[in-house]
């Protein structure tokens, strides 16, 4: 077994042998082979080697004339630098009083820099990329490489030099610092201040309107400015200098108009007698600041800065406009409208509102923009308080009359206040002036309100006179002295009957003021009824003797009776002495009729006295003359002269009262339709 292992171990170490024989033999025939093709190559690259001599030193010398070529850009970029130079002296020691001259240096100046800016650092990257190629190939003599370093280290000190030129303190800067400064200057010098005078709001001023605050040369040179320094990024500075100059000059402009009265407070406004005149003063100078001063200051705005953002002019002019004191303007409207309720305080409203309506076109078209939001606010919240604040006291008005029934009447018996101020009051809402506004303002109410109804003015008049007749009725209840009671009636409604031909009476119509001309007949009748038929029946209506025959006792009857009559007539003037009839022509008809009622009989029974007695003439006191001026000078208002009665104007034929309708009875009351009110 162990020696068929060991023959076979044998015959496989021969086969081994074999094959790597085998395989040397194929190994030397190879190498026998490649010998020639290496002898072969050997010589191609010996070849080579000759052929990149010349070579290498031909690009050796285009590589120099590339660095000359580069060196010499850089020489003529520094170059450039003198030109710098020169300019930068210009502008730092030029004036900009010149100004298209400055501006010219300035745009040379910019273009040499933009230049720079554009060529040196290309340039730059050349020499740095030509320095490294050199030192990594050393393929030029160091005189080169060393003209290579010096203009890079110039060029680098260049483009810092440039980069200087733009920060501030360099050059550039401080040429825009002077361009401001000369912005400044332009708008200090020519900026002049406005003497807004109401003579500007008379047709003859309209050619003030649209007018220009600067002279057109000014204009043009802070447009130049603004331009340039707008390219610059420098042009906040000036937003901010154009707004302080203006809103300055604005502010003295408004001061011209003395505002003393807008730092009036609202307790001091509600406590004054009269703000009227503070309202007119304040209606015309808020057209005034609008028209002539905010107008053309707009108009400014946009010329000046024409070539800027719209958003910047709208700022500017709403700076100008808040900080010159347009906001305190709108603010004093506000506090009217915080003043106590009071019908005086619903027409100062109106007024009010009638001055915003009609400025209202020109204050959208100023403050529309939405820079303007403060004013936006401040207009829309005094339009909403004047409109809230006129229909409030205007819905409480027949409230305000209700509750002055508990008041005592006028102890003259003529017409209270409260019924000419009413009347009045009425007449003025109903008025041209007052009607289309008081509409226009119920309207809008209304349809905030979201409700609707119609004749709203009207209907709310009527029931101011209703209220103010039930106050009449009232009123004359209270007189102790009946005859004062109807002569009280016989005035007021005189008053209400002499409204035919004004708006009150106009809206009320004729059968209401014919009504209130009857019942100031009857009243007037009651009232010569109640007051004089006592004293003129004290007369012998005949002026005879009663009793023929008895001629004695007559004659001690008769002077009793005169004596009586006497006292009689005298105690009623001087009850009636502070009586008043204001309506002059009632005033006469009513002493007229006295003294054709009175005088006649008082003379008839002077004569036939004194033909029985002539001593009987001590006991008459009055003359027919005396008698007559005493009556004339009767219900006569304080401010009214004594005059004589108009005899010959006022015959006895134009007396509407008969005697005999106070004299002999009752008068009749008149008959009127039940749903026309007495008063």
């Amino acid at each position: 077994m162990d020696e068929a292992e060991a023959i076979r171990k044998l015959v496989a170490a021969r086969q081994h042998l074999k094959t790597s024989l085998d395989k040397s033999r194929d190994i030397a025939s190879a190498l026998a082979n490649a010998g020639p093709r290496l002898r072969d190559k050997a010589r191609r690259l010996a070849s080579l080697e000759a052929e990149l001599v010349p070579i290498q030193k031909c690009n050796s010398f285009a590589v120099g004339d590339q660095i000359d070529h580069v060196v010499g850009l850089a020489s003529a970029l520094l170059n450039v630098v003198n030109t710098v130079s020169e300019l930068q002296k210009s502008l730092m020691a030029d004036s900009c009083s010149q100004l298209s001259s400055y501006l010219s240096v300035m745009e040379r100046f910019e273009n040499a820099f933009e230049f720079l800016s554009d060529n040196c650092g290309l340039i730059i990257q050349w020499l740095e990329g030509i320095v490294q190629f050199v030192e990594d190939n050393r393929i030029v003599n160091d005189q080169r490489l060393l003209n290579v370093k010096n203009s890079l280290e110039n060029l680098r000190e260049l483009q810092v030099a440039e980069n200087n030129g733009r920060i501030d303190g360099g050059p550039l800067s401080l040429a825009l610092n002077k361009l401001e400064l000369e912005f400044r200057r332009l708008l200090r010098d020519h900026s002049v201040s406005l003497h807004l005078a109401p003579a500007l709001l008379t047709s003859e001023n309209q050619d003030f309107i649209g007018f220009s605050l600067l002279p057109e040369s000014i204009v043009q040179k802070l447009q130049l400015i603004l331009t340039k320094l707008k390219a610059n990024d420098r042009i906040e500075n000036c937003i901010s200098i154009y707004i302080e100059i203006r809103s300055s000059n604005a502010e003295q402009s408004l001061r011209t108009l003395g505002l003393d009265y807008l730092e009036t407070s609202v307790d001091e406004l509600s406590n004054m007698q009269s703000i009227e005149d503070h309202i007119n003063r304040w209606s015309k100078h808020l057209e005034l600041a609008v028209k002539h001063l905010y107008e053309p200051e707009c108009k400014l705005c946009n010329d000046i800065f024409e070539k800027i953002e719209p958003e910047v002019r709208t700022k500017c002019f709403a700076e100008i406009a808040s900080q010159s004191g347009f906001l305190p303007l709108l603010q004093f409207g506000r506090k009217v409208t915080q003043t106590k309720k009071d019908p005086i305080k619903l027409l100062n409203l109106l007024d009010i509102f009638l001055v915003l309506d009609n400025l209202r076109t020109d204050i959208n078209k100023l403050f529309g923009g939405k820079a303007c939001t403060e004013i936006q606010a401040t207009t829309r919240d005094l339009v909403k308080h004047v409109v809230n604040g006129i229909c409030d006291v205007f819905s409480e008005l027949p409230i305000q009359v209700e509750l002055q029934r508990q008041g005592c009447p006028p102890v003259d018996g003529g017409i209270p206040s409260l019924v000419s101020f009413v009347t009045d009051y009425c007449n003025k809402l109903l008025g041209n002036h007052y009607k289309p506004i008081l509409n226009q303002i119920l309207i809008i109410h209304q349809s905030w309100e979201k409700t609707c109804e119609e004749n709203l003015l009207e209907n709310q008049i009527y029931l101011i006179i209703k209220e103010l007749a039930l106050n009449l009725d009232s009123w004359a209840k209270a007189y102790q002295d009946m005859s004062k009671s109807y002569y009280f009636m016989m005035n007021n409604h005189c008053h209400f009957s002499n409204l035919k031909g004004s708006k009150l009476g106009e809206m009320m119509g004729d059968e209401w003021l014919n009504a209130h001309s009857q019942y100031k007949e009857y009243y007037a009748a009651l009232y010569l009824r109640e007051s004089w038929g006592e004293v003129l029946s004290l007369l012998n209506q005949k002026g005879q003797l009663p009793y023929e025959g008895e001629k004695s006792r007559d004659i001690d009857l008769l002077k009793r009776r005169v004596k009586m009559f006497s006292q009689a007539f005298e105690q009623t003037c001087k009850r009636q002495s502070k009586w008043v009839i204001p309506d002059e022509g009632l005033r006469e008809r009513i002493c007229l009729l006295l003294v054709q009622a009175i005088v006649p009989v008082y003379m008839k029974n002077f004569e036939a006295l004194i033909e029985q007695d002539r001593g009987a003439a001590k006991y008459l006191k009055y003359t027919a003359e005396s008698m007559g001026t005493m009556i004339s000078s009767l219900f006569r208002p304080m401010n009214c002269l004594k005059e004589p009665l108009k005899t010959e104007v006022l015959s006895r034929e134009k007396v509407h009262f008969s005697i005999s309708k106070w004299a002999d009875g009752k008068p009749q009351k008149p008959i009127i339709r039940s749903d026309t009110p007495e008063a």
